[in-house]
């Protein structure tokens, strides 16, 4: 194993190096025969990474521990799926893990039948086994997976109990899924830019790609937020921890992408703003991996004692300065023939408007991520960026962009009259008014959730006008009853009205974020067996605690019985967990969960004489931030599901010739 294992990454290097090489000729000669042998080539590099992926997870399921990997992540105490997820607990094996799915995707677009016979190819693939042979060598000479101790332990060291979560099954896969994705959109600008095509064919043929690379991002800021929120018992789901801060970056990057790409496709503008977001998105998922393998800030989810982060740098700015020369050395080409302008009263102008707001994010998240590191080097002292800093300035970006985002369906394309904007926008704006009072009537004090709400009420009234009009209309045609109607009006428009879906799951993510943020509630409190805590309307009564043990670990658990107004909602019993194989224990809260809030319960400490002290906290509008995730995810599903191409014909001004 030790031998196959080192010898697939081996090979699968001098593989990726000799494909690329065969690419290079292949555009240099324009000969088929090289393009068709690069292209075996990233399939055999694929099988390498296939084969040495599996071997791991042969040897993490064996308990293989003269494997240093093995024994520094996994235990015999542990169970069989833990064993397996700990392939991605540790440096090694996340990066063969990236390494893994970077060579499945230029696998599949390789092979695309659509890219069948393109001169884009050789480009696409040269561009991504450029990052497929790094990764390569960073497993052959860096963070080896297939090392051997020198003496066979009979016992190893365990998985960390914060991994040991349902949350970290999935959490990594979907994220590096995303931040590999955005490889695909890149690699497809270059190959555009390089090869002088300015159209938009590149935008159509990554659409795809870049909402999956979108869909896997959000669902890993999701997943880790939910794995936050039950596992690390501290009560909240988002702290703007620096390994965060870089999953969430490329994320409003992104996103940026997304929208003004149908900018470019429907009015041919701002053709440099999307290479420059695509070249941004990619930078920032390297910066990412920086960040968690560098050391260079502290994170809970950062890997240790790594040497890692100086080659990922060199590897950014290569990718970064790579990128901005082909953007340069094509910049007047793509600013030819530009659409402009028309009006700020129009959709294109909200799009923009959106884009320079999650730009606007992305750039503040950055700089509060970075200011530790920039202080440090200038005044020799590392300055901490705390949660206000973030909240202070990502709060009025939000309720802006929840705005513009209202605003976007119902305005006109290249200028909007005020006929249209007094027709479409009065109903909306006095039901977003009427919410607001509702919400002082009932007892929201606070400015920024008042407007908040009444933001979101906005945005959620114009998109019920958008699939109202659209039903109607359809319904006049078709006389289809409503249900029919609306299901043939979203299939038909699935790209349109999935991106609504979308809205209305960010909506409700920002009811959750409002709520939660500003109207939680917490108490300590140490009681003896039988006293009460009391906090808003519920009543916690301490009635035992006891201790019982699962395989090697040690659990206290107290029984706290709940009631609210007076009504009993049953026992919940938050727990503490000392584990056999890890020094650090962890806390297991307790949730009661309901629509309106959830109470969040932790066994903090108790003494000999059955006293225990309980961290308490009321969580409000938490199901509507997890509803609204799942609704984002089947909206992203949604739009992407059976979108076409169409009849896409490659359209090329440069003066190369093509590849066939």
């Amino acid at each position: 194993m030790y031998l196959v294992g080192n010898l697939s990454i081996y090979i699968g290097l001098a593989i990726s190096i000799f494909s690329l090489l065969i690419f290079i000729i292949g555009i240099y000669k324009q000969d088929q025969r090289f393009i068709n042998s690069g292209k075996g080539g990233v399939l055999a590099a694929f099988i390498c990474t296939a084969v040495a992926s599996a071997i791991l997870l042969y040897l993490l399921a064996t308990e293989q521990f003269q494997f240093q990997y093995v024994h520094d992540y996994t235990s015999s105490e542990l169970p069989l799926i833990y064993k397996l997820t700990a392939f991605w607990a540790g440096n090694s094996g996340s990066l063969l893990l990236w390494s893994l799915f970077l060579s499945m995707y230029t696998v599949m677009v390789v092979f695309s039948k659509k890219m069948k016979g393109n001169p884009m190819v050789p480009y696409i693939a040269s561009i991504m086994l450029t990052n497929v042979i790094f990764f390569f060598f960073i497993l052959g000479f860096v963070a080896k997976p297939f090392v051997l101790l020198d003496e066979v332990p009979i016992e190893g060291k365990g998985l960390n109990p914060m991994l040991q979560n349902p949350g970290m099954i999935l959490h990594p896969v979907t994220l590096y899924l995303g931040y590999v994705g955005l490889a695909v959109p890149f690699a497809f600008a270059m190959a555009a830019l390089i090869l002088r095509n300015m159209d938009d064919f590149w935008i159509k043929m990554t659409r795809r790609w870049t909402i999956l690379a979108w869909m896997f991002l959000s669902l890993g800021n999701i997943l880790g937020g939910q794995w936050a929120y039950v596992e690390l018992g501290w009560g909240g789901y988002w702290a703007w921890d620096p390994v965060e801060n870089a999953s969430f970056m490329p994320w409003l990057t992104a996103t940026a992408f997304l929208h003004s790409v149908m900018i470019q496709e429907r009015k041919n503008m701002l053709k440099v703003w999307n290479v420059s977001l695509i070249i941004t998105s990619y930078a920032l998922t390297l910066f990412g991996t920086f960040l968690v393998r560098s050391g260079v800030l502290t994170s809970v989810h950062a890997f240790a004692d790594s040497n890692l982060g100086l080659y990922f740098l060199i590897f950014m700015a290569f990718a970064v300065l790579g990128g901005l020369y082909v953007l340069m050395s094509r910049y007047n080409l793509i600013k030819r023939d530009a659409g402009q302008f028309h009006s700020f009263l129009s959709k294109e102008s909200s799009f923009l408007i959106n884009n320079l707001l999650l730009v606007g994010a992305a750039f503040a998240v950055f700089w509060g991520t970075i200011f530790p590191l920039v202080s440090e080097a200038v005044r020799g002292t590392k300055v901490t960026v705390g949660i206000p800093y973030f909240n202070a300035v990502q709060s009025p970006i939000l309720l802006s962009m929840l705005f513009v985002m209202a605003v976007c369906p119902l305005i006109a394309w290249q200028r909007s009259s005020a006929k249209n904007l007094r027709k479409n926008f009065l109903y909306p704006s006095i039901f977003a008014i009427i919410a607001m009072v509702l919400m002082v009537v009932i007892g929201v004090r606070k400015t920024w959730a008042v407007i908040g709400y009444g933001v979101i009420a906005f945005l959620l009234i114009t998109h019920y006008l958008e699939f109202y009009r659209g039903v109607k209309a359809r319904r006049k045609m078709t006389k289809e009853n409503i249900p029919v109607a609306l299901w043939r009006l979203m299939v038909r428009n699935r790209r349109r009205y999935g991106g609504y879906l979308v809205h209305l799951g960010i909506a409700f993510i920002a009811m959750g974020i409002i709520g939660s943020q500003n109207y939680d509630l917490e108490t300590m409190k140490t009681v003896k067996l039988g006293e009460s805590i009391e906090i808003k309307d519920y009543k916690i009564i301490y009635e035992k605690l006891d201790q019982r043990k699962e395989g090697i670990n040690d659990i206290i658990y107290a029984d706290l019985r709940i009631f609210q107004n007076g009504k009993p909602l049953g026992v919940m019993e938050p727990e503490k967990v000392f584990y056999g194989n890890w020094e650090q224990p962890s806390s297991e809260p307790a949730i009661v969960n309901s629509w309106k809030e959830d109470l969040y319960l932790v066994l903090s400490a108790w003494e000999n004489d059955g006293r225990a002290t309980f961290i308490v906290k009321i969580n409000p509008m938490m199901n509507w931030l997890w509803l609204g995730s799942i609704i984002l995810v089947i909206g992203t599903l949604f739009a992407v599901w059976s979108g076409k191409y169409g009849n896409i014909t490659p359209r090329y001004s440069g003066s190369k010739r093509e590849v066939s």
